[in-house]
């Protein structure tokens, strides 16, 4: 009897079908909207065997509140929830969750990705003490970078922070790692950043040629070989920083994406330490953050 070798499945996301909601309503009359075609009770099947999920997190409840821009994602199989437990959590109440987002973990769902996600988990946590609980995206970090993000647990919270991110954001710090010693202990850069053909990010100095991305940096440490920066950006464009860096001859340690820099730590150098923004309904000042990695301060230290 010939033995059969386990194959790895992989993930095929080529046959979902997405649905953007443009607004507010519970999900089975939604469903019942797009699948206009089929019988009630087979529209209520796709939730009943767990094919539906919202951003990638998986729903069966019917009357579940869909807010404008969530995605709807109805899956070829059925979607398992988690058991979430020993979540970096570095603060939750009644309106807010700020965790410490581990490096190779997405913020949300991709194209390419659906499940293991910020996103996924934090919505598996929530509804483990109900099912009708659910989380908004207020910012994202890129799937490489580490560090504070923070979630609304609630429409109203998400859209008063979206709402005045840049009245309110008073800090958002960064730890980054570059290649070699920057020309200027200290600097300023700015420039537009605009999207290329690849989906890449790319600067021009031309006034109003793309989004308007201003970068502060500060050098912590050198030791020729590498340097650890304190950044601050004031402005929230993707790969902002990377870019910035990147275009200054110092790519950040790990970003194969914008250069070809070393990667000797086997992640992107690149980490949200902070956050500090104005409560929008109670005025008070919210002070977030993540401690440096081990592996960053190891670095400075082994390459002397």
């Amino acid at each position: 009897m010939k033995k059969t070798s386990k194959k790895t499945v992989k993930k095929n996301y080529r046959n979902l079908k997405e649905f953007r909601v443009a607004e507010e309503c519970e999900l089975l009359a939604f469903l019942l909207e797009k699948f206009q075609n089929q019988s009630r009770n087979s529209v209520k099947s796709l939730l009943s065997s767990h094919r539906v999920s919202v951003d990638g997190a998986p729903i069966t409840q019917f009357n579940f509140k869909l807010f404008p821009d969530d995605i709807v994602i109805i899956s070829n199989s059925a979607i398992k929830r988690k058991i979430r437990s020993k979540l970096p959590i570095i603060y939750e109440d009644d309106d807010l969750i700020v965790i410490n987002k581990p490096s190779g973990l997405l913020s949300i769902a991709s194209d390419k990705e659906k499940s293991s996600t910020a996103y996924r988990m934090l919505t598996d946590y929530v509804q483990q003490k109900d099912k009708h609980n659910r989380i908004f995206i207020v910012h994202r970090l890129d799937e490489d970078t580490s560090g504070v993000l923070m979630v609304a647990k609630n429409y109203k919270m998400q859209q008063a922070l979206q709402n005045n991110w840049n009245k309110i954001v008073t800090k958002r710090g960064y730890y980054a790692i570059v290649e070699g010693t920057m020309e200027k202990e200290e600097d300023t850069i700015k420039s537009y950043l605009k999207k290329n053909s690849q989906n890449l990010m790319y600067s021009s100095n031309k006034k109003g040629d793309g989004q308007l991305a201003i970068t502060h940096y500060r050098v912590i440490k050198t030791n020729g070989v590498y340097s650890l920066l304190d950044v601050d950006i004031d402005t929230g464009r993707k790969n902002q920083i990377r870019v910035h860096l990147g275009e200054s001859g110092h790519y950040i340690i790990g970003d194969d994406k914008y250069g070809k820099p070393a990667n000797p730590i086997g992640r992107l150098g690149l980490h949200a330490y902070a956050i500090e923004f104005i409560h929008p309904f109670t005025d008070e000042k919210m002070s977030f953050t993540a401690p440096m990695p081990k592996m960053f301060k190891d670095l400075l230290i082994k390459n002397r």
